[in-house]
């Protein structure tokens, strides 16, 4: 089965994303937990929550990717920003239940000239105060393209991160592919080897969700720019491949190409079409 969908707006509630995802084809899909840039979220409506619960049983959706907003980082220099950071990610936790079982992806963060060593304890720090254990939601960590002094550029990072998260069972991986090839990992010439790596840094068994993007940039650049897929440097065929990979099938797939709804409409359909089961 094939689990794809994109991103949608929150605005008008869980059982309106769902419908929309439906209309074009979709049986999952991401939306922003509160608005990307800022820091409010709309009040949760428990009886649309219930609704789309229901709509997801019956039309079989797959697991939903939440996101966290852009200015989430949790490991700014500035505490102020770090303090938004854990309060965000607590309330989005708490809310999510009310869709059990699904996924947060968030950026872990940008360092800010403190190191890798010191970003990556400020990250640990934050989800070792906010994950608890009753929690249905899992974490997911998104791999990073490394522009500037983002965290997650390597697979190596993200393990660290891991290692030192206590309830890790609360913890797994977005790969986005944009991110990955952007970040050196040759995923048009070496997919097998890439996901071998992985496998041996941090364990298939994390990955848990995949973002399918193009880029508008060559391998390593780490620049991170999404592209319609088949119209950048990775290509329709390498993306193909992607969704078609026995360590990869069953995965929520969410597109964040640089589309309308109607260009998402297009993208599911060719994946869809180029699709084995």
């Amino acid at each position: 089965m094939l689990y794809i969908g994109c991103h949608l707006s929150a605005s008008k509630g869980y059982l309106a994303m769902g419908k929309q995802a439906h209309e074009i084809d979709a049986n999952t899909f991401a939306f922003f937990t509160r608005n990307p840039r800022g820091g409010s979220a709309k009040a949760l409506d428990l009886a649309d929550t219930e609704r789309y619960n229901a709509f997801a049983k019956e039309h079989s959706f797959g697991k939903l990717v939440a996101h966290a907003p852009y200015t989430m980082n949790a490991c700014a220099a500035d505490e102020s920003i770090r303090r938004f950071a854990r309060e965000t990610m607590a309330d989005d936790l708490k809310r999510m239940e009310a869709v059990p079982g699904n996924y947060y992806n968030f950026h872990p963060g940008s360092h800010v000239k403190q190191g890798t060593e010191i970003g990556t304890e400020l990250i640990i720090e934050q989800l070792n105060e906010v994950l608890f254990p009753e929690q249905s939601t899992i974490v997911l960590l998104e791999t990073m393209a490394g522009k500037g002094s983002e965290m997650g550029r390597t697979f190596e990072e993200l393990r660290k991160i891991i290692d030192g998260v206590e309830l890790k069972d609360k913890l797994g991986v977005c790969f986005d592919t944009c991110h990955v090839w952007d970040g050196g990992y040759d995923i048009v010439n070496d997919l097998d080897g890439v996901l071998e790596q992985f496998d041996k840094v941090i364990g298939l068994d994390r990955l848990k969700a995949v973002h399918l993007n193009d880029s508008k940039n060559p391998l390593n650049a780490h620049k991170d720019r999404h592209e319609k897929i088949g119209e950048g440097f990775i290509g329709a065929d390498a993306l193909i491949r992607v969704i078609n990979h026995d360590k990869l099938k069953g995965l929520p797939v969410i597109l964040e190409t640089p589309n309308d709804i109607e260009g998402y409409r297009a993208e599911i359909k060719f994946l869809r079409e180029n699709y084995s089961d």
